[in-house]
């Protein structure tokens, strides 16, 4: 659906609904209300109504009740269905975010595992599949922890400046409470402030990270979520299976016909029935011999129903890109090419996704970085040698992986090596354990050799020295 965007003042929105300001002018209290109400039109044309998809709330739902005949509202929930492929198939195995140096890696790891990055990088994935974006922020606790969590593109947007670099100029966030009085936050490089652009007082008002604490992620330049090219066809499915389900019930109230019959059996012009609710059709009079009793025929769409229904599935998985798991191409004997082949739109979506997302986390480990509360400050530029290794989640042959492992051994570093198995999360974790377990069983060795000294022996001591009492 087109969206036709303005905002007022000196504010402007690009393609992919990207708000832009200025570069070196001065944001004001007018500005950031006038992008919030540009915002508040988004959310109101696109982010609400793709929410509501997802969650089954379909247009169909809400149309008039008909005037006569069955009525039934029918949601054939296909945007759910895409979206939670997709993110599983894109994100289902966590991505790997890795240093080098061991030590700093740790770190990393242990500052990863206290803020559940791995699960909001699926919640951000799962946001921008139905909003066409989300974003991330950055902020320091009350123990000056450096934490992160997500938020809604329905409250909350960045400000970029009009260079070709789109740098952040802010990042707001708004809500109302039960008041019902519009209020939030605008986070600058140099500050936070409240939406009338007045710096918030004391330790509230401070920004540590001394950029814009907020990054952007998105599956594509022109910010589309993952069912938005096929809303359309989603309502005309639902349209087509709630009709076919009227016409179902309609066929079941049948009508009997009893035509050039007599069935008054006392002469009082009247068949010894009720015809009411019977739903009988009844007319003695007919010329002799042309008595006709049977079921009213009604016109039948199935075939065509049938075929419209194939064709509105085929094109909602072909248009979005998602392979339809359920689908016969997925069940029988095709061979692994085959199948790489059938999940090809669907992996050159999740790459193009790769390149998007890798560009949003280092811009988002480099605000981490800055503050020095996760590695030391002298390595704040450190964001460089982060590594992402995104991995789709498909079904794992063991026997596969592990040959193919066994195959690079004195090709490839042990490091690539190992990372071809989709069992180790951590290759350089896995290489310490290696080498640990190694050691270990050097030392054992070592010490139930039989030149070893008693001492070398576990549990043992010098010869002549029991229990630390001379003999």
């Amino acid at each position: 659906m087109a969206i036709i965007l303005t905002v007022q003042g000196k504010g402007s929105i690009s393609d992919g609904d990207v708000f832009m300001y200025p570069v070196g002018e001065t944001l004001s209290g007018d500005d950031v209300t006038d992008f919030i109400n540009t915002n508040e039109a988004l959310a109101k044309d696109k982010y609400r109504p793709a929410k509501q998809m997802y969650l089954g709330n379909h247009q169909i739902l809400t149309q008039n009740k008909k005037d006569h005949g069955p009525d039934n509202r029918l949601v054939a929930n296909l945007a759910h269905y895409i979206v939670d492929t997709y993110n599983g198939f894109y994100i289902g195995i966590p991505p790997k975010i890795t240093l080098d140096n061991d030590a700093d890696n740790k770190s990393l790891q242990q500052w990863q595992d206290a803020n559940s990055v791995q699960d909001k990088l699926s919640e951000i994935s799962k946001q921008a599949a139905i909003y066409g974006r989300a974003l991330a922020f950055l902020y320091q606790d009350e123990h000056s922890q450096t934490r992160i969590a997500y938020s809604s593109p329905l409250n909350s947007f960045i400000i970029y400046d009009d260079t070709v670099a789109h740098n952040p100029v802010a990042f707001v966030m708004y809500w109302k409470p039960e008041d019902g009085k519009l209020t939030g936050k605008v986070y600058l490089s140099d500050g936070v402030y409240d939406l009338a652009m007045s710096r918030l007082p004391g330790s509230d008002g401070i920004n540590p990270f001394k950029v814009v604490p907020a990054v952007e992620f998105f599956m594509n330049t022109e910010r589309q979520g993952i069912f938005e090219n096929v809303e359309t066809l989603i309502d005309a499915l639902d349209k087509v299976l709630s009709q076919k389900a009227n016409q179902n019930e309609y066929f079941d109230n049948a009508y009997l016909k009893v035509l050039g019959l007599n069935l008054d059996a006392d002469d009082d012009g009247k068949p010894d029935f009720d015809l009411n609710g019977n739903q009988i059709i009844y007319s003695p009079d007919s010329e002799a011999g042309s008595a006709d009793v049977a079921f009213l025929e009604k016109p039948d769409g199935d075939t065509i129903q049938e075929h419209l229904i194939d064709r509105l599935i085929n094109l909602i998985y072909q248009i979005s890109m998602v392979a339809n798991l359920n689908d016969e191409a997925f069940s029988g004997n095709s061979s692994g090419v085959a199948l790489q082949y059938k999940l090809l739109p669907m992996k050159n979506l999740a790459a193009n996704q790769d390149r998007k997302f890798t560009q949003a986390l280092r811009e988002l480990y480099k605000i981490v970085f800055s503050v020095g509360t996760i590695l030391p400050a002298n390595k704040a530029d450190s964001w460089q040698d982060v590594q992402f290794k995104f991995t789709r989640n498909l079904p794992i042959n063991m026997s596969d992986e592990a040959d193919t492992a066994e195959k690079l051994n004195n090709i490839v570093s042990k490091e690539t090596q190992l990372s071809t198995l989709s069992i180790v999360d951590d290759p350089k974790a896995e290489i310490q354990r290696i080498q640990d377990e190694t050691n270990e069983r050097i030392a054992n060795a070592a010490r139930n050799s039989p030149g070893a000294t008693d001492r070398d022996m576990a549990g043992g001591q010098e010869s002549g020295d029991v229990n630390g009492d001379d003999q």
